[in-house]
């Protein structure tokens, strides 16, 4: 047996030492032999990067040289990108709090016992217009052991009564001020981007920091403001925009709070930022600790060193990233999510359940989006290492990065006269819908794929029906999904389906041998499908334009796609286009590009190719349009 020296040496240490030069001359061969690329040098190495948002990207290999100097510190310690406390978020995991938005107090009262009962540790109450009436409050929380569970507002306009009939639900059961643990929720200027209605702002305002100056002496475990980055992310920003968007909310807040009379270290303690958690889990986790890092900066610049400056952070799964089609995947969506937020160091972790979008959880929904967390807490054991990603080279770099592009965007905000300025004046609103825009793009051209919806849907499935939640609060910020493009198609199919018994067919003319023809019916197939479009296969032997015209008669096809290999194409594409055009097809499609065949295929009644990378919304659109669905 071999022993290996007790010098310190690693186990590469007799191999020769190799450099990024090399590797880069080895990935420069691999792209010209695949056709790629003819980069060289760091050219080949960007050549294999994947953009992100913000301007950022994703590298193919990090070393320690990518590693941003200075180092993430200690947990603890500013600047608490690797935790707001010595010992992480907790040695039981991060408290997980579920969100309950009926307005059925009974219903509510029910739901809220079941989940304290079964691993849920905090409530997250909507009140108000968008949820359960204020009044029914003290009803809802019926059989709650208030000094065990923490509870969340969220009341909008009607923060003021909230908080006073919460408050007054403590009394009556006799819960000592110091042990009374709630977050009253006011956000004034989520509200006015939720809304566009900046009447109310400045009352909330002047009642959150009346409230924070009463609460900040004898409840120490009460905090009244919310820092809510939701609403700018449902509207579809980036991850830097809302990190930005929440900072100047924060600052906007401190403005408040120090000029009512708090010092700048009490101010930081009554704020709570809330920002999404999404299946992009690395962007997440840096996002998370970036996010720590700036507002360490803050703190630090209004003289707070103490662990006042460390940011409360509240993680929700994603409402965006959620599908109303094939819901189910959604439970593998927020379980990414919920890892990335306790990777990422967030205190509180709600899950929204995978029914979300279709109105009100039911009890099954409830229960497995709380044992998302459970599982990943006692089982995945998550929660037993602090900051698990601290250390990784990518990692780190992703949140030095975030962390620069979220600040040069709030520098932006402070320039146009703060948050509440930049809402009213469109500066935010603008900017986000921008960078929505260029995401819906990628959405259409499946660039961004979403399984079960623009990928591998099931159009057949029996959709999931639920009870309907309180419409949202609106009028400001849109809320925007990934699938809602693909959505609005499949709704204009399933509709078709209601008036006539049957779905929008198109036919799939498969030419030649299964060999040539089954990659490209499969990809035609799925993509039809996304559309809400059934496909019918027809086989065609080689070389025989009049079998395909006869496949066209007999299923009175409107809509055609013919399917094979570029080798078929080369000498029977062309035939056959025109053969099924003349028996009667309006639409002709061609699975593929059609690279040196375009002109003699468009001659030929060709119209589109259903091709990687193309715009699948709207050649869906369009054949729904030709067969005339509305």
């Amino acid at each position: 047996m071999t022993v290996l020296p007790d010098d310190g040496l690693s186990l590469a240490a007799e191999f020769p030492e190799v450099t990024r030069a090399q590797w880069q001359h080895l990935v420069e061969g691999v792209l010209r032999k695949s056709g790629a690329s003819e980069a060289t040098g760091a050219g080949a190495e960007e050549a294999l990067s994947t953009p992100l948002e913000d301007g950022l990207s994703t590298r193919p290999l990090y070393t320690a040289d990518d590693a941003p100097g200075g180092g993430a510190g200690y947990p603890g310690f500013a600047p608490f990108v690797r935790g707001g406390t010595p010992r992480g978020g907790s040695p039981a995991g991060w408290d997980v709090r579920q969100q309950h938005r009926s307005a059925d107090v009974a219903r509510t009262n029910e739901a809220v016992l079941a989940d304290l009962e079964n691993g849920v540790s905090s409530l997250w109450l909507v009140l108000g217009r968008a949820g359960l009436p204020v009044s029914a409050l003290p009803a809802a929380l019926e059989g709650v052991y208030l000094d065990l569970a923490p509870v969340v507002l969220e009341a909008g306009e009607e923060f003021d009564e909230a908080a006073r009939v919460l408050l007054d639900v403590y009394a009556q059961r006799d819960v000592p001020a110091a042990q009374v643990r709630a977050h009253l929720g006011a956000d004034p200027l989520g509200l006015l981007a939720r809304t566009g209605d900046a009447g109310p702002t400045a009352a909330l305002l002047d009642a959150a920091a009346a409230w924070a100056g009463r609460v900040g002496g004898d409840h120490p475990g009460v905090r009244t403001l919310t820092v809510d980055a939701l609403p700018y992310h449902e509207a579809g920003a980036s991850p830097a925009q809302e990190l930005g968007c929440s900072l100047a909310t924060a600052v906007a807040y401190l403005r408040t709070l120090t000029t009512s009379g708090l010092s700048a270290e009490d101010a930081c303690r009554q704020l709570e930022f809330r920002y999404a958690a999404s299946a992009d889990q690395f962007t997440t986790i840096a996002k998370l600790r970036a996010a720590r890092r700036l507002w360490a900066r803050v703190a630090e610049a209004c003289g707070v060193t103490t662990d006042a400056a460390a940011q409360r952070q509240h993680a929700v799964t994603s409402s965006v990233m959620v599908t109303r089609r094939d819901p189910w995947v959604n439970m593998l969506r927020t379980t990414v999510a919920t890892l990335a937020a306790g990777v990422g160091g967030a205190d509180s972790v709600t899950v929204l359940p995978f029914d979300h979008a279709a109105g009100l959880p039911d009890a099954f929904a409830r229960r497995i989006a709380r044992n998302t967390s459970t599982i990943l807490i006692e089982e995945s054991h998550c929660a037993r290492v602090i900051d698990p990603a601290g250390g990784s080279w990518y990692v780190e770099r992703l949140t030095e990065e975030l962390a620069r592009a979220a600040w040069a965007w709030f520098q932006e905000i402070e320039g146009a006269g703060g948050q509440e300025a930049a809402l009213r004046d469109g500066v935010v609103g603008e900017r986000i819908a921008a960078t929505w825009e260029r995401r819906r793009e990628a959405l259409a051209h499946r660039r961004e794929p979403v399984t079960g919806v623009s990928e591998f849907p099931l159009p057949d499935e029996e959709p999931v029906r639920r009870d309907p939640a309180p419409e949202p609060l609106s009028g400001g910020l849109p809320r925007v999904r990934r699938d809602e493009a693909f959505e609005a198609l499949r709704s204009r199919s399933d509709a078709h389906l209601a008036a006539t018994g049957e779905r929008p067919k198109v036919l799939l003319a498969a030419l030649g041998k299964a060999a040539a023809y089954t990659g490209r019916t499969t990809f035609a197939a799925n993509l039809f499908q996304a559309g809400g479009i059934e496909p019918v296969l027809v086989t065609v032997a080689a070389a025989d334009p009049a079998g395909a015209a006869e496949a066209v008669r007999e299923a009175g096809a409107a809509v055609v796609c013919l399917c094979s290999s570029d080798a078929v194409y080369a000498e029977e594409a062309v035939p056959v286009a025109r053969a099924v055009r003349a028996a009667g097809a309006r639409s002709v499609f061609l699975a593929g590009r059609p690279g040196e065949l375009r002109e003699s295929l468009e001659a030929a009644g060709v119209g589109g190719y259903v091709a990687v990378g193309g715009d699948a919304v709207g050649l869906l659109a369009g054949v729904l349009d030709e067969l005339g669905v509305k």
